[in-house]
C-alpha cells in the first residue's frame, strides 16, 4: 500500500463518518401514545373513617387530569374486608363502593378480584367459589381472567387469589387451568402486539421485602400471600414471549419498579395508603397514571392524590 491509497482510503472513511454524524444528528420520530391507564388498586371502601370520600376524592383527581386516561383499571380489593364477615357487612361495603362508583366515575372501568373481595365464612373451596363470583358480579366481571385488545396493546387481566389446597383461607398462584390459558392466549397474540398484564398480588416485587419483619435467621421469607409462588413459573412463559413489557399489581400498598428479562413489573400503591389511616411506610395514598406507547414501552407515574 502507497502513501496515495492510504490517504484515499482515510478520506473515504472520514466521509463515511460525516455522514453517520449527520445521520445520527436527524431528529428520529417519537413513540406515540397509544392507550393511558389510571391503575387504581387497594381501595378498601369501607363504611367507616371516610373511606367513601377518599375514594371519591381519588376518582375527582383522576378525572381532572389536563391529559384525562382513557380507561381505569382496578386492581382489587375494591372493599374493605368480606372474608369472615356477615353478609349484611359484606353488602353495606359493595354498595357503598357501587354508590360512588355510579355518581362520581364517568370513565370506562375493568376491574379484577382482590383477597379482601372474596366472602367466605367457612373457609372451603366451595365456600371460597361462591364468594369469588359474588365479587365478579359486583364487579361485573364474566369471568376471572380475560383479556382484551385496545389501541394496538393486548392486556391481560390475571386471577391471582386461590384458595389453598387444605380448604383453607388463600394464596397467590395461576392454577393449571388460568396458567394453559394464558399460554395459549399470549401464543395466539401477535408478536407485534405489546402485552401488559395486571394482577392484584405481585408477580415479581421488591417491596414485598419490607412488609413486616422478612428476615430472621439470616434468611428472608416472603409469604406466598405477598408474592406469587410460581414467580419463575410465569417468568420462564414471558420469557417466550418478548412483546410481554410489563405487569401491574398492587396488594402490598406500597410501590416499586422491578426490571427483570426485559419485563417491568410495578406495584401501584394503595388509593387507601395504610387502610385510610395515612401513609403506608413511606408510601402515601395515590395511583399511577399509565402511558402505553406504540413502540411497546410505558411510563408508570405514581400520583398522591
Amino acid at each position: 500500500m502507497n502513501r496515495r491509497d492510504v490517504v484515499r482510503r482515510v478520506g473515504a472513511g472520514l466521509a463515511a463518518l460525516s455522514v453517520n454524524k449527520w445521520a445520527a444528528a436527524q431528529p428520529t420520530s417519537s413513540p406515540s401514545r397509544s392507550l393511558r391507564i389510571a391503575h387504581l388498586t387497594d381501595v378498601h371502601v369501607q363504611p367507616l373513617v371516610g373511606a367513601a370520600k377518599g375514594f371519591e376524592k381519588c376518582l375527582h383527581h383522576v378525572q381532572a387530569l389536563n391529559d384525562k386516561p382513557d380507561l381505569i383499571i382496578n386492581g382489587g380489593d375494591a372493599i374493605m374486608e368480606a372474608h369472615g364477615r356477615g353478609q349484611d357487612s359484606v353488602k353495606r361495603q359493595w354498595r357503598l363502593y357501587q354508590d360512588v362508583i355510579r355518581s362520581e366515575n364517568a370513565l370506562p372501568m375493568i376491574s379484577c378480584v382482590g383477597n379482601h373481595d372474596i366472602w367466605c365464612r367457612q373457609e372451603t373451596k366451595t365456600c371460597f367459589d361462591e364468594g369469588r363470583q359474588w365479587a365478579m358480579d359486583e364487579l361485573q366481571m364474566a369471568k376471572r381472567y380475560y383479556s382484551l385488545d385496545r389501541n394496538g396493546w393486548h392486556i391481560i387481566m390475571l386471577d391471582s387469589v386461590q384458595p389453598k389446597a387444605d380448604g383453607s383461607w388463600y394464596t397467590a398462584h395461576l392454577d393449571d387451568e388460568q396458567f394453559h390459558w394464558l399460554e395459549a392466549d399470549l401464543k395466539a397474540t401477535p408478536v407485534t402486539t405489546p402485552v401488559l398484564v395486571v394482577s392484584h398480588v405481585p408477580i415479581l416485587a421488591a417491596c414485598v421485602f419490607f412488609d413486616g419483619q422478612r428476615f430472621a435467621g439470616e434468611n428472608w421469607n416472603v409469604p406466598a400471600r405477598w408474592m406469587h409462588s410460581d414467580t419463575v413459573r410465569i417468568t420462564d412463559l414471558f420469557h417466550r414471549y418478548p412483546n410481554v413489557k410489563s405487569a401491574l399489581s398492587g396488594h402490598i400498598h406500597l410501590v416499586d419498579r422491578v426490571d427483570y428479562n426485559g419485563v417491568t413489573y410495578y406495584c401501584n400503591g394503595a388509593v387507601s395508603g395504610a387502610w385510610w389511616f395515612g401513609k403506608y411506610h413511606h408510601t402515601a395514598a395515590g395511583y399511577a397514571v399509565v402511558d402505553l406507547f406504540d413502540d411497546g414501552s410505558v411510563v408508570n407515574t405514581y400520583v398522591n392524590y
